[in-house]
């Protein structure tokens, strides 16, 4: 699976451990940055990793900052995407089953590495539930333009 990152400096170390767990399982990994723990901000990172999947250059993108929140709200600015915020594995299941969130954010300020890896892989062994769920997913992409 194609799957673009992206953090902050303050997500930067966790992203660095989230990406190497990605490509040792056999994903695709495309790095939107940051490449350092200088300071920067998230709306950049968020943006980018948005953008990416949105054009269909990654099937799904990962997030990380200090809460998971910042760089979600950035990432959710972009038509077409669902970034939701999962601190464990069962909020990032949910994220995907029940909200087809294809974006996962995480904050490495809260969430350990261990935590955030077993997250990352609920979130992609999970697949969306459809059904009821479906039109509430409708509802979010018509609010930002994409459905």
């Amino acid at each position: 699976m194609r799957i673009a990152v992206g953090a902050d400096h303050a997500g930067y170390g966790l992203k660095q451990a989230l990406s190497e767990h990605l490509r040792s399982a056999g994903h695709d990994v495309t790095d939107c940055g940051t490449y350092s723990a200088d300071r920067v901000d998230y709306p950049d990172f968020g943006a980018a990793v948005g953008r990416a999947v949105a054009a269909g250059q990654a099937d799904l993108g990962l997030c990380v900052c200090g809460s998971g929140n910042g760089i979600a709200m950035a990432a959710n600015k972009i038509a077409g995407i669902r970034a939701a915020v999962a601190h464990d594995a069962t909020s990032a299941r949910l994220a995907r089953a029940h909200n087809d969130a294809n974006v996962l954010c995480i904050g490495e300020r809260l969430t350990g590495a261990e935590v955030a890896r077993e997250a990352l892989d609920a979130w992609l062994e999970a697949s969306f539930d459809g059904g009821r769920h479906q039109d509430r997913v409708d509802k979010l992409d018509a609010l930002s333009g994409s459905g």
